[in-house]
Order: structure tokens, then sequence, then C-alpha cells
């Protein structure tokens, strides 16, 4: 760190001159304000620490909040909800063996689960299957308890009293949930905890201190404090959903960008120190130093994070305001806490390696080190550089083309082996794919008829019937008239597909252009339905908030550095990086990983985190160079900013990885897959497109990259 301290001569002749100045008379009140904010974000932690185990009370796990907002499968699931009996959750339950059942074995199996606890409604079944190998049993679990408690109960006593030689498993949407909530357990203190020791281990390589990285790490868990507090209150009242897959990513994100920031300011109060000023000098400067820069950089993630309020998909939409609250306490605690604690312990803070005195650089001299003579050689070849690197990124990002985001199978959502996950697979050997997993139709009541003869003999359709007022089918032999609710009826659909599938989707279409062209007022809604209309969905979000993203960072660009062409560079250079990083993730999640495919949404959350948070390394460089260049014209500028920004970018970068990397220890598909584009995308920016690309335009280009400002006329 002792190389990236030297800064430009005028510079650390104004710094150095400062050194022997005595104390202002206002340090005692500096003093006091420190000691003040000091103990305001230590009651800030102190609420925001308990609070973190209250999310769980105000998280959503209902089916609707990851639906999208205005599709034809939330209007058809808010029609079903008024045909419901009970708003019990369906568990069902699929028994096999070897040898065909004793289907009075398997009756006596289903007439001892009437005790169970959770039940709430009348289990349905036996049903035996064709073949006489499986029975499958509906068994409705109340919604009251928790999900995951009940199938836990419903799996133990299944686990007792099957008969031998036979397996159950519990699948169906109940099932489900029960193993997304477990695969979630780790989202509270697990995923939260392996962040920090990660940031904590390169903040102890970085500088070598015991006490400085305890500081910068405790910034971070105060702004996440804060921003538990706001999100917290914020799902209270119902103005957000918040569910487990954004508290994840809230913590991750808020660990890294605090983080980043203070890595940013340490590196300007280390600089002042080492040119001589005191502690509160040093202090001072280093925040005049990093304050527009590091508000320029939370803008840019903050204002990307909230387009996604203009997405259609609840569970993106979600988010915006989560993670943007993240961002604005990060920023804020960078900017109050740790100049507060900087000020306070002085040069203390680097004890056993405190900033040594800097020498000042000649008008033509770089630092020594690794990043003074990757400036060198920038300097010396960057026509060469950063035409080769564009190639290089753009042999990438051909990788797009591969990247599957059409959504993935329920049954893949949690990584590794679930008893849900099995117990699909074993109902499709054995029933029809959609068996649990019906989709239905909201029709006009006078058409209902009508309607069911048409779909009864499309491809692709196993079974249907008219939903009588207890669930099941209407038979007018019997007396059961079919339900009828404002003038509506519901038509339950069995698909020959798991509803997952890309047949069943298929299967979806044929169904709709069948029953609109009776009914253009219907609706079908279910499983399949939500994937398809959730993939349609995510694919006009990023039509629609990919250029609202790209324009409002281009502007923020604009002010911070006074130029159109350097923010229209910085812009195109990562975007071409995020492109590399996708297209190397479809390789690696295709050929190394063998996933089925990606969520819809990962490749807008991939770009709102990557070109946000990729365009804050640009600004760190940018601003120094223009800084800089201010003094020793744009090219000699670059070669100086990129020499001392080196290392405290290259160590933010490093940092954002490895927490956002943290997410692979969830085994959530999305989560997994995010965190390593994230992680990949950020090392890419901070290792080649900041350090070469990027400086290597700027070098090439000259003045006019400052275009039309007044700096764009000079050297």
């Amino acid at each position: 760190m002792e190389n990236q301290v030297a800064g430009s001569t005028e510079l650390a002749e104004k710094l150095g001159s400062s050194g022997n100045k005595r104390r202002p008379v206002g340090g005692k009140v500096r003093a006091l304000v420190a000691v003040v904010l000091v103990l305001a974000w230590l009651g800030i932690a102190g609420v925001g620490g308990p609070t973190f185990g209250k999310l769980g009370d105000v998280q959503t796990t209902d089916q609707a909040s990851f639906l999208p907002a205005s599709a034809e499968a939330t209007r058809a699931l808010e029609w079903q909800a008024k045909f419901r009996t009970s708003d019990a959750i369906p568990a069902v339950v699929v028994i096999v063996g070897d040898t065909k059942l004793d289907q009075a074995a398997i009756a006596e199996v289903a007439e001892s689960l009437k005790d169970l606890q959770s039940l709430d409604g009348d289990i349905v079944g036996p049903f035996p299957s064709d073949d006489g190998l499986a029975a499958q049993l509906l068994v409705p679990l109340s919604a009251a308890g928790e999900t995951k408690d009940s199938v836990d109960m419903l799996r133990k006593e299944l686990s007792e009293r099957v008969p031998e030689g036979a397996l159950a498993y519990v699948t169906g949407p109940a099932g489900f949930n029960a193993d997304l909530v477990e695969a979630f357990g780790g989202i509270d203190g697990v995923l939260l905890g392996v962040a920090l020791v990660a940031v904590l281990l390169i903040l102890l390589l970085v500088y070598r201190s015991f006490l400085l990285p305890l500081v910068v790490l405790f910034t971070s868990v105060a702004a996440l404090c804060a921003a538990i507090v706001a999100v917290y209150y914020m799902a209270k009242e119902g103005w957000i959903r918040l569910d487990g897959q954004s508290q994840g990513i809230l913590s991750i994100l808020v660990i890294g960008a605090a983080t980043d920031y203070s890595l940013l300011y340490v590196a300007r109060h280390r600089e002042a120190l080492a040119h001589g000023a005191d502690r509160w000098e040093a202090a001072t400067k280093a925040w005049k130093r990093s304050v527009e820069p590091i508000l320029a950089s939370g803008g840019t993630v903050t204002v990307g994070l909230l387009c996604l309020l203009f997405s259609d998909l609840n569970s993106n939409k979600a988010l915006g305001p989560i993670g943007a609250s993240g961002i604005v306490f990060s920023v804020i605690a960078a900017l109050t806490f740790l100049p507060a604690a900087l000020g306070l312990l002085g040069r203390s803070a680097y004890w056993p390696f405190m900033p040594k005195p800097a020498r000042p650089l000649g008008p033509e001299e770089l630092p020594e080190g690794l990043w003074g003579n990757v400036a060198k050689f920038v300097g010396r070849h960057p026509r060469p550089i950063w035409i080769i690197t564009a190639i290089l990124l753009v042999v990438g990002a051909l990788g797009v083309t591969q990247f599957k985001a059409s959504g993935v199978p329920q049954s893949e959502l949690v990584l590794g082996q679930t008893d849900s996950r099995d117990g699909q697979v074993v109902l499709g050997e054995h029933f029809p794919g959609g068996t649990g997993s019906p989709a239905f139709a909201i029709i006009d009541s006078a058409k209902a008829e009508d309607v069911l003869l048409g779909i009864e003999g499309l491809g692709g359709v196993a079974s249907a019937y008219l939903q009588a007022p207890d669930g099941g089918p209407a038979m007018s032999a019997a007396g059961r008239e079919a339900q009828v609710v404002d003038g509506r009826s519901l038509i339950s659909i069995t698909l020959d597909d798991a509803a997952d599938s890309d047949a069943a989707k298929s299967t979806l279409i044929e169904l709709r252009t069948a029953i609109h062209a009776v009914d253009p007022e219907s609706m079908v809604g279910g499983t399949t339905a939500t994937l398809s209309d959730t993939a349609t969905t995510a694919e006009a979000d990023l039509a629609k908030i990919i250029p609202l993203i790209l324009l409002a960072i281009l502007v923020i660009l604009m002010f911070l550095l006074r130029s159109i062409v350097a923010p229209l560079l910085l812009v195109a250079t990562t975007v071409l990086s995020y492109g590399t990083a996708m297209g190397v993730s479809a390789w690696v999640f295709n050929g190394i990983f063998k996933f089925p495919g990606a969520d819809p949404s990962v490749p807008l959350f991939g770009f709102v985190f990557l070109v946000a948070l990729g365009v804050d390394y640009n600004i760190f460089l940018m601003t120094r160079v223009r800084e800089e260049s201010l003094v020793h014209g744009t090219r000699a500028g670059l070669q100086r900013g990129l020499s001392v920004t080196g290392g405290v970018i290259t160590s933010a970068g490093v940092v954002l990885a490895a927490t956002f990397a943290a997410l692979g220890i969830i085994p959530i598909m999305f989560l997994v897959q995010l965190g390593f584009i994230v992680a990949f995308g950020v090392l890419l920016d901070t290792l080649v497109v900041r350090s070469f690309l990027v400086p290597a335009l700027v070098h090439d280009i000259g003045r006019r990259v400052w275009w039309p400002s007044k700096l764009g006329q000079g050297r």
C-alpha cells in the first residue's frame, strides 16, 4: 500500500505544507462531533442487529410475490382464490414400491394420516397408478402454521407407516415450499458470516493492520443494520414485498458496496497522512477528496436499482427499494462513521504498519511498484492494448447466445437432492406429469361445457373437469353441479407433461388459443402459466429497464466528469464487460455445472449489478485521472491516476467479488448463478477493463476524452 499513496507534485506540496501546523482551535469540536457520530452508529447497530432476526416475520412466501403484476396468470390466480373452499396448501404424497403395492395397506396409511394436527380438510385418495407400482394421496395442509414444520411432520409419519419395501415422498406445492424454506435456512446467519469472514481476511491482507480492518468492517455492518431497520418497517407497512432472496442479496450488496466506499476513503486518508497531515486534517482532506466519487458511485447503483420499480415482475420490483436503501446507508456510513472513527484514531488505526512519509514525485515520475509499471506499460502501447483487450472481450461475449434464461423447472430451484424433487420424478414415471400441479381455466359459466369439450381432446391434456363447490369434479348425474362464482366457472386441467417442462408450456399455448377462441374473457393459470408469463415478462423488462439504467448512469457520469465523451466510453466498456461475463457464465453453466437453465430474471439482475457496480470502479479511476489531468495533462494524468488507484480499486473489486461469491453457499440455483456472474464480472471489470481497456482508450484518445469541457482543450 505504501506505493499507492503518491500523487502529483503539486498535491503533495499542498498536503505536505500542512504537516507542521498545530491542531486547529476547532479540534475539540471535531472530536466531539466524531464521538457523537460513532456513538450514533453504535446505537443504530444495536437496534439493527436484533431487527435482523425479525425479518422472517415480515417476509412473504405467497406465490403472488413472484408473479408478473398484470399477466394473465396473475389475474387467473386472483379469480381462483374465489373458488377455494379453504386456504390449505396441497401436499402430494406419492408412495412407490419395486413390486405392485397392496392397495389396502396404502388405504390404511391414508386413514392414519387423518390424525395430523396440520391437516386442513379431507385427504383425497389413494389413487393407484396404472402399473400398480405407485399410489398418490392429496393431503391438504393448514396455511396457518409453518409449511415446513407441517411437511416435516408428514414425512416423519410416512416414514413410520409405509409398507415394508415401499418409499414415500412429499412433493407438490407444500413439498417444494418446505424444501425451498430449508434451502434458505442459511440466509440469515451463515451467508452473512461467510461474507464477513471473507472480507475481513482480504482487509487483513491489504492493510496488514489489526484495527483498521475492524473499523472498515464495522462500517459495513452498521450500514447493513440501518438498512435492515428501514427494510423491516417498509415490509411491515406493506410498502414492499420481502422474501429470502431479496434479503440475501441485500446483505451481500451492502457488505460489498460499503467496504468498497470505505476502501476509497481509507486510500485518501492514508495518502493525506503520508504527506504530513495531522489526524483531523487527514480525515477532512480524505472526505473532500472522496465524497464526490463515493456519492456518484452510490448514485449510479441506487438509480440502477430503483429502475427495477418499472419492472412488471413483483419480485424484481421489490428488490429496487430494498437494494437502494442498502446502498444509501452504505454511502452515509462511509462518509460519516468512517471519517469520525479514523479522525479519532489517526495514525494508530494503521498499526503496526503506519503510513510512511511520501517523497514528492517529479513531473515525469510515477510511483514504483506494480501499478506504476502497469501505467508505464499502458502509456507505451495504448492502441494495441485496447484493441487486443476489446477483441478478447467480444469473443467471450459470443457465449451470450448460449445463455438459457427461459426458466428453471420448479424441481431444480434447489440444488442437490431433495425429497420434493425425487417425488416429482417418481410421480412423472407413474402418473401424468402434470399431476399435483394442474392448470386451470376461469371461464364464463354459460360457455363452460363447450370449453370443457374442446380441451379434453387436445394433445398434451391428460384430463379435465369442471370444479364442484367441494373442490372435486362436477357430476350432474350425482347431483354435483359445477361451482359458479360471479358468473364464472373453473376447469381443472391435468397435463401429460410436468408443469414446468417445455412440453407443458407448448400445451399451455394451445390451451389458451382454444379457450380464448370460445371465451375471449377467459383466463388460464397455474404453475405452467406462471412460469411462461414470468419468462415473457422478464424479456420485456430487459428491453424496458436496461435503456433506463444506461441513460441514468450516463447522465450521472456526465455531471461528475463534466464531459460527454468519457461517460460514453465508460458506459460502453462496462456494457461490453457485462456481455463477456454473461457469455463466459453461459459456457460455465452449460458445460461445467450442467444447469438446466436460468431464471428469466438472472440477465436483468446481472445487468443491474454488473453495470452499476462496474461503473463504480471507472468512477474511482476517472475522477482521480481528471484531478491529475488538471495539473499534468490527460495522458500524464491518466498514468498517475492509474498508478495511485490501481491497488485500492483492485482490493475493492476482490472484496465485492468475494461477497457475491458467498451467495454460492445457499443451494438456490438463482443465487448461485447470480453470485458467479457478478463475482466473475466484477473481477473481469476490475482486472481487465479498468486496468487496461479504459486506460488504453483514454491514453489513445487524449484530451478529447474530456470534450466539451475546457479540460478537453488543454494538454
